[in-house]
């Protein structure tokens, strides 16, 4: 596969991860890029954590690096910092754009990634782009543990081809009535966890995502209340050279952390 195409790379991976699920063997390659990127993200998301050839992850690296230069890389540690806190900075976009040196992945409690094929959950998109390495090495670390993860608690992987060094995958709570207070104790325990991670595997900035705050239901401007809060004590008690970005997806989200950070365009 030397100096084959994104084409001719994104056909073989298709081929060969239906090769490895006979269930799939039937379904045809579609011509357009977009189409055979969408069956291969899928068969991605539902591959097995059984391990893969060296060749498979050389052709597949191969296309994944030059798919994510393609959709341009951005320097985490050279964004603004917000108006209220020179060790914080806001971006709107997609997470997995960012090169820095930990982003976080709101995960399940599995900790194996999205089965669901091209789901639009963060979980899905970090693991399709990390590429297969990531969902087999969250399975090591879970047969290892023997229990699902806890709510609050986070493990680190590396972010494989992802511009980032590392992925942290936590836990939040899900919400399915009144938010209670354990709740917002529980999500504050998944910024401090993702944090004390980061600081120890000597991490000098993290990205957040919204945590919870999706499929999970937990109310936006409070998830985000608590996410400025837990993180600013953290760097006032800690003192750590450590950069955090708050990444938004949603208008509604960037909305609400200008506010709280009092930038611009509120």
């Amino acid at each position: 596969m030397k100096n084959k195409t994104q084409e001719e790379r994104r056909i073989w991976l298709i081929r060969q991860l239906q090769k490895e699920m006979p269930q799939y063997r039937e379904l045809a390659v579609p011509n357009g890029e977009k189409e055979q990127w969408r069956l291969l993200r899928s068969l991605f998301n539902v591959r097995p954590p059984y391990p893969a050839s060296e060749e498979f992850l050389r052709v597949q690296d191969e296309y994944l690096t030059e798919m994510i230069r393609e959709r341009g890389i951005v320097d985490g540690e050279s964004l603004p910092p917000v108006r209220k806190d020179a060790r914080i900075s806001l971006w709107q976009g997609d997470i997995t754009r960012l090169h820095c040196d930990a982003i976080v992945n709101a995960a399940n409690s599995a900790l194996l990634g999205c089965w669901q094929p091209c789901h639009s959950c963060i979980d899905n998109i970090i693991h399709s782009l990390s590429g297969v390495q990531l969902r087999i090495k969250c399975n090591e670390l879970m047969e290892a543990q023997g229990h699902e993860e806890e709510t609050g608690k986070a493990k680190i992987t590396p972010a494989y081809n992802l511009p980032c060094k590392y992925v942290l995958h936590t836990v939040g709570p899900i919400i399915s009535g009144p938010l209670q207070k354990s709740d917002c104790d529980l999500l504050a325990r998944c910024y401090q966890s993702c944090l004390e991670l980061a600081v120890e595997n000597g991490c000098r900035s993290i990205a957040f995502c919204c945590i919870s705050t999706g499929v999970f239901h937990f109310p936006n401007d409070k998830a985000a209340e608590i996410a400025v809060r837990t993180v600013t004590s953290f760097l006032d008690t800690r003192k750590e050279d450590i950069r955090v970005i708050f990444n938004v997806f949603k208008d509604v989200d960037l909305h609400i952390y200008q506010t709280l950070l009092e930038e611009p365009g509120c």
